[in-house]
């Protein structure tokens, strides 16, 4: 069986960092394809940042690029996400899921397993 935990959310300042981490069982990172999505309170859930698992493409939704970063370590088979320069409009509960696709990975359907996620709330 298939589980996602993320863990790394806070509280903190605008301006400050965090690293979120994804740690799974049942599956090795190194063969899926990997995303970052989050969801704010009364919002839909929406895509951060994607990496797919043949070819390392990495993708990153608008509003984070130049302030995230995804990163793996397949030897330790977790996946990071780097957090910096945070905002308060960032706060949201932060979800890790794997996917088997190549393609579409900026798709909540396209994902095939996901974690409970973890909370980050920037203050003002």
């Amino acid at each position: 069986q298939v589980h996602l935990v993320e863990s790394g959310g806070g509280l903190v300042q605008a301006g400050d960092s965090l690293r979120l981490s994804c740690a799974p069982s049942g599956l090795t990172f190194s063969s899926y394809s990997v995303g970052w999505f989050r969801q704010a309170p009364g919002k839909e859930r929406e895509f951060v940042v994607t990496n797919s698992w043949i070819g390392s493409r990495t993708y990153y939704t608008d509003s984070v690029k130049g302030r995230f970063t995804i990163s793996r370590d397949n030897a330790k088979n977790m996946v990071y996400l780097q957090m910096n320069s945070l905002k308060s409009e960032d706060t949201a509960i932060y979800y890790c899921a794997v996917a088997k696709r190549l393609y579409g990975l900026d798709l909540r359907t396209t994902y095939d397993y996901w974690g409970q996620g973890t909370q980050v709330t920037v203050s003002p």
